[in-house]
């Protein structure tokens, strides 16, 4: 957005102030016509005697002037307050404004459907999402944006847990909806629409697909939703620690953590030998016949050795 030089702003502010006086001063006018002398008149467009509409008119026309002066009343009160610092606020620390203009840029390269309403971002958020933003994989361009549009439907620690800290053999999978958002549609991505062949129609772009660790009998979340009581602490307490209480919280919550991640030939591979359990996780037959079809596995083979994608843990 360009920014409005000081001249346009006095020059916006004085149109205003002329506008509110002429309103004023037609309120004025079309209260005093009922007070000059005449015949009582029914035509509301008389400009003397006693007006039969006069008292409706009147009403209607304030009532609209009222509100159009109290809203350019406002409007002026804000513009004059945001440029001429008439309540100087605190600024911004640096950093956040960084990651502001870095998540607006890295929106932008995302792909080219940008929606008016970004829903996967809304809601409550997995811890990580505080430190690593909407789209944590910028290091490689080639594969960054496939990468971040996986993180819509995939929780950080199904493909990140560390196999070497977890047990490969213990892991259980599930859609999970963390965000505190009502949905009542199937989860997104799971079924196609037989009649437009597109994905189905759906409010559920909140659920994502996490992993628990069966220890001891019980499922244990690998996933550090915001509403985690030990992630509270450090949401509330994050701006007050020290640099070393930030690292020795880190290590607690990267402790089963892998920095990079399982490869896309994993979960795109034949049904039988994929990472994601697709039909336990309820994706219906024909949406695993493209997920796991050859041509897609071929494709993500061709595009990996391409791109040459770093060692990742398989």
């Amino acid at each position: 957005m360009h920014e409005i030089s000081d001249q346009n702003i006095i020059f916006i502010t004085l149109s205003v102030v002329m506008f509110m006086f002429l309103a004023i001063t037609i309120m004025v006018i079309i209260d005093h016509k009922v007070r000059i002398p005449g015949y009582f008149q029914y035509d509301p467009f008389s400009v003397s005697g006693l007006n039969f509409y006069h008292l409706f008119a009147s009403f209607f026309i304030l009532s609209v002037l009222l509100i159009i002066i109290t809203s350019l009343a406002f409007a002026l009160a804000v513009t004059l307050i945001e440029n001429f610092d008439l309540f100087p606020k605190e600024a911004e620390p640096k950093i956040l404004q960084e990651f502001k203009q870095q998540r607006a840029t890295e929106k932008k390269r995302q792909f080219h459907n940008v929606y008016s309403i970004d829903r996967p971002s809304l809601g409550k958020k997995p811890v990580c999402f505080y430190c690593h933003g909407d789209f944590p994989h910028s290091k490689q361009r080639a594969i960054r944006v496939l990468l971040n549009m996986h993180t819509q439907f995939i929780g950080c620690l199904t493909c990140h847990n560390d196999p070497r800290k977890v047990s490969q053999d213990s892991l259980r999978f599930a859609w999970l909806n963390y965000s505190g958002i009502k949905v009542t549609g199937p989860h997104f991505g799971t079924d196609i629409d037989p009649e437009s062949g597109f994905l189905i129609k759906t409010d559920d772009y909140y659920s994502k697909i996490v992993t628990y660790s069966e220890e001891g009998g019980e499922n244990k979340l690998l996933e550090i939703p915001e509403t985690n009581p030990k992630a509270q602490i450090f949401i509330a307490m994050r701006n007050q620690l020290t640099i070393r209480e930030r690292q020795s919280i880190k290590r607690t919550i990267h402790k089963n953590v892998v920095r990079k991640a399982r490869t896309c030939t994993r979960c795109h591979a034949s049904e039988d030998k994929s990472y994601l359990p697709f039909r336990q996780l309820g994706f219906s037959q024909r949406r695993i016949s493209e997920v796991t079809n050859p041509e897609i596995i071929a494709i993500v083979n061709k595009y990996s050795k391409a791109v040459v994608f770093p060692p990742f843990y398989e």
